[in-house]
């Protein structure tokens, strides 16, 4: 069956035809252009993995500070495990550390919305910039003063 073909009906039987060329070292017959296109989506997936974990955990950390009074170890566990699944991330692929300065932003505009829709409190309780620093927001000791 023709390679291209095969991507596209059968991508795991297509993965398992592209392992099995790249250790033979059956180079002129990979496909080239779809491995490229799928290593590139594998990178951006743990970019966009790291930019959703951190908006979540910004979230929570919105809500730690903003909606006090309703704090709960729910809150506090999604705080830990977030921070913790980002160390993991961060572990496996070192250089995404210098990754977070670049999607801070974007991640807090993600916790920001998330903190919005789950208190209700309404956007202009909320910092329009981020209150935490990308060291403050991952590091394990860390929670935010209620405002």
């Amino acid at each position: 069956m023709d390679t291209l073909h095969l991507y596209e009906i059968d991508f795991y039987a297509w993965t398992q035809e592209q392992i099995g060329l790249l250790k033979a070292h059956q180079w002129e017959q990979l496909d080239a252009a779809n491995l490229i296109e799928e290593i590139e989506t594998l990178g951006r997936k743990e970019r966009q993995e790291l930019r959703n974990r951190l908006g979540i955990l910004l979230g929570h950390l919105l809500k730690w500070q903003f909606q006090s009074e309703k704090r709960n170890n729910s809150w506090l566990g999604t705080i830990r495990e977030q921070r913790i699944q980002i160390k993991l991330l961060l572990k496996d692929s070192p250089s995404l550390k210098s990754y977070l300065a670049e999607i801070f932003f974007a991640a807090y505009e993600l916790g920001l919305a998330l903190a919005i829709r789950e208190t209700q409190l309404g956007e202009q309780i909320f910092p329009e910039v981020c209150p935490y620093t990308v060291e403050q927001t991952i590091n394990p000791d860390f929670l935010p003063e209620p405002d």
